[in-house]
């Protein structure tokens, strides 16, 4: 038995889910060993749980990520774990934006099973895999650099807080749903404001939304 690669597959549709595990299977068969998630705060116990995952396949619409919010997270925390973006959108702007923000790769949703297999083959390799036309893209802004460090830089309990603060709950709300105190919600809510660089929560919601894909 030779070596086996274990992969995270992060995508809130189980359809989709199985036809991924399924390519994979096919295409890869014995060398892999595949978990899923469903969603952000999923994916992010799961990560807290064990990091030494070979790959992550990281949809880019998942609930609880604001555009690649999920992205700068994953690359803050574990920069040592390459990430493969999927998306159902194929602009060349998103597969361009996924490297901006440290993907190794990006497969439309629209690929065919022998395009995943090669591009999971590809990044397992230490390789990467990117659709033609964004070879040489426009970086991103030096403003947009800070901000995607600055959320990169937020603890996984921080971002969640800072989602549920875009999402307009109060600090007490926050507090119930994550069950912890509201002076615990107070302490992040300023941690974040620190690292963000705002003063206010309607600050922290506007650079939440300079990660969503329009920008």
């Amino acid at each position: 038995m030779g070596l086996t690669y274990d992969i995270l597959i992060a995508d809130d549709h189980p359809l989709f889910r199985s036809a991924l595990r399924q390519a994979l299977h096919d295409g890869l068969g014995e060398t892999i060993s595949l978990s899923e998630v469903g969603s952000i705060s999923e994916l992010q116990q799961r990560m807290a749980e064990r990091a030494d995952w070979d790959l992550v396949l990281l949809d880019l619409n998942m609930p609880g990520a604001y555009g690649f919010s999920g992205l700068a997270q994953m690359r803050g925390q574990y920069p040592q774990i390459p990430v493969i973006l999927i998306s159902a959108q194929e602009e060349p702007t998103i597969a361009r934006r996924a490297r901006d923000f440290g993907a190794s790769g990006f497969i439309p949703k629209s690929a065919s099973l022998e395009d995943i297999q090669a591009a999971v083959q590809a990044v397992l390799d230490g390789g990467i895999c990117w659709p033609a036309g964004i070879d040489n893209p426009p970086g991103m802004s030096d403003e947009q650099q800070q901000i995607s460090e600055r959320v990169a830089s937020l603890t996984p309990q921080q971002f969640r807080v800072l989602t549920m603060v875009c999402d307009g709950l109060l600090n007490k709300q926050i507090a119930y749903e994550l069950d912890v105190s509201e002076a615990t919600v107070k302490a992040h809510v300023t941690a974040i404001f620190r690292k963000l660089n705002v003063r206010t929560r309607t600050q922290a919601a506007l650079v939440l939304q300079q990660m969503e894909l329009a920008s």
